[in-house]
């Protein structure tokens, strides 16, 4: 069985044991390095691009255009309301107020928004 040299312990999983051990060793290697002002290979450190495609940002770009002309095509009151409530974040007690309405009918509006907007955008 395989033991620990600095305190004769056991180890129960050598792989385990190994792999731990030769993170631990880069991990060190790498603070050294820094810790002394080396520079550091850009092809040595695996970077991450966490930016959207290319196709996601077109295809972004095209479903926002979409919506803006199924919003233009809502009544003016109801594409305002439902702006009001979605866009601004206005509660529907506020935009009740605000355009006169009770808070039922600022209710229908978003749901009546909501329902044309995305019967209109499934089909895209």
């Amino acid at each position: 069985m395989a033991c620990y040299e600095d305190e004769r312990q056991p180890v129960d999983q050598p792989e385990a044991f190994l792999m731990r051990t030769a993170l631990n060793l880069s991990i060190d290697a790498h603070r050294l390095n820094v810790s002394h002002g080396e520079h550091v290979l850009a092809e040595h450190e695996v970077l991450i691009d966490a930016a959207p495609s290319t196709e996601a940002v077109v295809l972004a770009r095209e479903r926002t255009a979409r919506l803006e002309v199924c919003l233009g095509r809502l009544p003016a009151k109801t594409r305002d309301v439902f702006l009001a409530s979605r866009l601004d974040g206005l509660p529907y007690t506020e935009i009740a107020k605000l355009y006169g309405l009770n808070v039922s009918t600022v209710h229908a509006h978003v749901a009546k928004a909501t329902l044309r907007l995305t019967t209109w955008m499934e089909g895209w």
